[in-house]
């Protein structure tokens, strides 16, 4: 009963809205309508019952080929793949050669930025020195690396910086990666901070949702669009005030 009510149903609103259209077409033909009111909006358009079904079906096979349904660490789903109408995508780096697999939107512009000033400001980056995302089967679910599996991590140069190793930057490079870090303003995390180091590895801190995330991409975003501001400009990491702020970010972190 119910099925044939919600087709009769579906039946009298394409009626009407056929008999709408050869009213509108009739008033339109007519001189008054011409010269006075404007045309009423057009009717929304109602999906067929065969088309939602084909977007339920198309949204089942997005979640079964990409979505896992668990969290990486930082609270971040993992995803099974990218460029596969997920949320993880390659995306290019601007002012470089690279090209890195991360989750698209602010996680973006905050792992970008990263990438762009560790290559002009500690050491020029090549093709394949940037690793973003990594598949969940070939991370440690419960360490800092799972991250990647989110989209939400990139290692730079993790054969030159292996985990367990520490002191792989000299003390002026360090101090600038220190630096980087102040710019995000606590939503990015060095691995090189982590009881068991990964110095490759910078992670968003911060679970989806969290309202500092955004904040702070806004603020690299507006920086792209002010001349003298973002990656590519000289920065003296050594002024006391912004030392200031990356030793306490870095005392907060440890």
């Amino acid at each position: 009963m119910t099925a044939n009510l919600s087709r009769r149903a579906a039946l009298f609103r394409a009626a009407a809205v056929a008999a709408g259209a050869a009213v509108g077409s009739q008033l339109l033909a007519t001189p008054g309508y011409a010269a006075g009111a404007a045309p009423a909006p057009a009717p929304t358009p109602v999906p067929s019952s065969e088309a939602v079904r084909r977007a339920v079906e198309e949204a089942r096979e997005r979640e079964a080929k990409v979505l896992t349904g668990i969290p990486s660490k930082n609270g971040w789903e993992m995803e099974k793949a990218t460029d596969a109408r997920g949320s993880v995508y390659t995306r290019p780096v601007p002012g470089t050669p690279l090209d890195v697999k991360v989750r698209m939107g602010e996680v973006e512009t905050v792992l970008v930025h990263v990438v762009r000033r560790f290559h002009y400001e500690v050491d020029a980056l090549r093709s394949g020195d940037v690793v973003g995302w990594r598949a969940p089967d070939a991370v440690g679910r419960r360490l800092a690396e799972s991250n990647q599996a989110s989209g939400t991590a990139v290692q730079i140069r993790p054969g030159s910086y292996p985990t367990g190793v520490r002191g792989g930057f000299f003390p002026l490079e360090e101090l600038t990666i220190r630096d980087i870090l102040a710019d995000c303003e606590g939503v990015v995390r060095w691995g090189g901070d982590d009881r068991t180091p990964d110095e490759s590895l910078f992670s968003i801190d911060v679970p989806p949702g969290d309202p500092r995330l955004a904040a702070v991409a806004a603020k690299l975003r507006a920086w792209e669009l002010t001349p003298g501001e973002g990656p590519g400009v000289i920065v003296d990491s050594l002024r006391p005030e912004r030392r200031k702020d990356a030793r306490k970010l870095a005392a907060q972190q440890a």
